[in-house]
């Protein structure tokens, strides 16, 4: 007896022929079951290469976003460090002229402890004191329609009180201005420059004036004082030993003592301040376009 079989009629259009399969009954479903695995794979294939596409332009559109946003990035960077360089130099001009005035006081300082009292009628004092800076320095102070302020480094220059000479040759360790302090990690103002060479190196005065004051102060430690007019004065700290004597008069370069590490010193160093009736200002603004200080000849 034959087995069961299906037979399957096919026709050309073209040349009108018809061939006939026969396909036996328990092959058919086997060629079905086949059908269907190849059916979905053809489908897997094809929605898998359709989310191959998709990701691939999504990756794309990600790396263009990505380069887009670091390079608004770095812009607003630039514009960031832009504004605070602008604004640094803002606040320290304002800070400088508002304590050189007395509209401001400046903050106390580690340097600063042991050297005095408070006067029992600070707004009074403060009054007089304002009035003695401007009687004595009229020369040195400008008014405009803005109000008063003080005359371009320039213009001081050519009154022979800026302090405009290096003090010793060496780096910069430690800037004028709010900073961590080195012996409690606490915010503190630091009212100078540190600058660090060799202990012994012969630290120079920077200016013409009269030395006002040699010895020790806390947290100095050895320092020598130097009256240059005008309320201007400089200290020179930490020192190792002195080379002058109170009185004494001195033209810029003449060296006024070593460079060690006495008071509160973490190492060998210069602590420079620049004050203007006893108000310290950043000394930086005096010395940036400054070379070094060198031996000056005929010593």
């Amino acid at each position: 007896m034959r087995g069961k079989s299906y037979t399957f009629f096919i026709a050309s259009s073209a040349s009108g022929g018809m061939r006939r399969i026969r396909v036996p009954f328990y092959a058919l479903p086997l060629l079905m079951a086949l059908a269907v695995v190849g059916g979905i794979t053809v489908t897997a294939a094809l929605g898998s290469y359709s989310r191959m596409l998709w990701k691939a332009a999504n990756y794309n559109s990600l790396r263009r976003e990505q380069d887009s946003l670091k390079q608004q990035y770095l812009e607003l960077q630039t514009q960031v460090r832009d504004t605070n360089q602008r604004l640094n130099s803002l606040q320290s001009l304002a800070g400088e002229v508002a304590m050189a005035y007395g509209i401001a006081r400046f903050h106390q300082t580690p340097f600063d402890l042991g050297d005095g009292a408070d006067e029992p009628d600070a707004a009074f004092q403060q009054s007089v004191s304002e009035f003695s800076y401007l009687a004595k320095n009229v020369t040195a102070v400008s008014m405009s329609s803005g109000g008063m302020r003080l005359l371009p480094a320039a213009q001081l220059n050519a009154l022979g009180i800026v302090p405009s000479l290096w003090p010793v040759n060496g780096r910069i360790t430690g800037h004028f201005g709010e900073r961590l302090d080195p012996f409690s990690g606490e915010g503190a103002f630091h009212a100078g420059l540190d600058i660090a060479s060799h202990y012994g190196d012969e630290v120079r005065a920077t200016g013409e004036g009269d030395v006002l004051e040699v010895g020790r102060r806390s947290g100095y430690g050895r320092v020598v004082i130097i009256d240059h007019g005008f309320g201007v004065t400089t200290w020179y700290g930490h020192l190792s030993g002195f080379n002058v004597q109170a009185g004494m008069h001195i033209k810029p370069g003449d060296v006024v003592g070593y460079e060690g590490d006495s008071g509160r010193s973490t190492g060998p160093h210069l602590h420079y301040e620049v004050r203007i009736y006893n108000t310290p200002v950043n000394p930086w603004r005096y010395l940036h376009n400054a070379a070094p200080a060198a031996a000056p000849t005929g010593d």
